[in-house]
């Protein structure tokens, strides 16, 4: 088998570096506009005896909103490259390492989250505040029964040692598994054999379990921390669901666009068919999860649970993005895919990976925004600027990681399953 390297082209750089620049202008002209009609608003909330909305606060939730979401899909890269080899799947082989290749963001990822959580924590979570753990006006009895999660061993409202502890280990981790699979996934190149193949799939085994706790916590410390009073034991999983579809999204995309420049020469329209499987079979898992806990909340009809959904479904201008949340992320996902041929055609999946990855960025975005701006949140240019912004840099820093090694192992044990997969 010829082994096949991506050519990272100058042109290709200088199309992303532009996308990225794009990004930045159409963030800083939102951050202007903000600026500008912030001011005009203080003046008005000043003279009417009231507060005016901080503008930055939107700036800081929109990077928080990225910087989750980039992390995910980096993280649940290497969860997906992990995943086939402890499943011992042959299909993927010529696909894995797009997958794999998602992980070189997580050091970027890691530091990006740890400076603006030091930079900014007290306008994205209100349990930073001293105030709500000393007895006074602003005394929060339910948040100072919580403080141990966050500050445990200081004193509850000073530095919160032990969620930032947990943040560094959690990258500590994943990017650590990460380095120790790419090391064997290359060796494997040189040599060959079974050995690396066997020493992979017990590393990815041990990340699977590491994973499946420290995703969890994330998704508690990460996002759902933002509405403090409100929890929902699925939400770990609702949060997995919406990393997870958007990460194969990707993998797809990414795929059909290597293809059409003439490189995985392995993958076929049944690697292609398995990818739309799993897009499809993921849109409707999240959906199912989304389901469920509106459910149970909406039956329940406890008032600490359903504030949640208050804030979304019945506050102002998100219950339009409450509603086209599921429309972009199930309905069009389930009715695209629905058939055989479209999972198996490049042009069905151009248009539904798309879909999906911006659809669920919206899906963070309904799950930070509301929690953090209440009724001050919005959408326009600094929202898209931003996304482009990080998804410039994401796919730049991919591209160049594989570019530095073949796009699929000639020597993997299960080549010739791969070549052979028939669906």
């Amino acid at each position: 088998m010829v082994e096949e390297r991506f050519e990272f082209r100058s042109s290709t750089k200088n199309n992303l570096l532009k996308f990225i620049v794009a990004g930045l202008v159409l963030s800083v002209i939102g951050v202007v506009l903000m600026n500008l009609g912030g001011a005009h608003a203080e003046h008005e909330a000043v003279a009417e005896g009231h507060h005016g909305f901080a503008w930055y606060k939107r700036l800081y939730t929109n990077i928080w909103i990225n910087n989750v979401y980039f992390t995910g899909v980096a993280v649940v890269g290497v969860f997906f490259f992990a995943l086939q080899y402890v499943a011992q799947a042959g299909w993927s082989v010529g696909i894995k390492r797009i997958a794999m290749s998602f992980g070189s963001w997580l050091p970027i990822a890691g530091i990006l989250m740890l400076v603006s959580f030091l930079a900014f924590s007290h306008d994205i979570f209100h349990w930073t505040h001293h105030s709500l753990y000393e007895q006074g006006p602003d005394y929060d009895a339910i948040i100072d029964g919580k403080s141990g999660f966050f500050f445990w061993p200081l004193h509850a409202g000073g530095f919160p040692l032990f969620f930032i502890l947990r943040m560094v280990a959690f990258f500590g981790l994943w990017y650590w598994l990460f380095r120790i699979l790419q090391k064997y996934m290359l060796a494997e190149d040189i040599e060959g054999g079974t050995q690396y193949w066997y020493t992979m799939r017990k590393y990815s085994a041990i990340f699977l379990v590491i994973f499946a706790v420290s995703s969890s916590i994330a998704a508690w410390d990460w996002v759902m921390s933002i509405d403090t009073h409100w929890f929902s034991t699925m939400f770990g999983w609702y949060m997995f669901a919406s990393w997870w579809v958007t990460t194969l999204a990707l993998i797809g995309f990414i795929t059909i666009l290597l293809k059409d420049a003439g490189y995985l020469s392995i993958v076929n329209s049944n690697h292609l068919h398995d990818l739309g499987k799993f897009i499809f079979a993921f849109s409707i898992f999240w959906t199912y999860i989304w389901f469920s806990q509106f459910l149970l909340i909406y039956y329940a009809n406890i008032p600490e649970e359903t504030v949640y959904f208050f804030e979304r479904w019945q506050g102002g201008h998100y219950t339009p993005l409450f509603f086209f949340n599921l429309i972009i992320n199930f309905l069009l996902p389930f009715l695209l895919l629905m058939t055989r041929d479209s999972k198996r055609h490049s042009r069905f999946l151009k248009v539904v990976a798309p879909i999906v990855i911006v659809g669920h960025w919206l899906d963070f975005y309904l799950m930070i925004t509301p929690g953090v701006l209440k009724d001050n949140g919005n959408y326009g240019l600094l929202e898209l600027g931003l996304f482009m912004t990080y998804a410039g840099a994401f796919i730049f820093v991919v591209l160049r990681q594989l570019s530095k090694a073949p796009l699929f192992a000639k020597n993997h044990p299960m080549l010739e399953e791969s070549i052979h997969h028939h669906v």
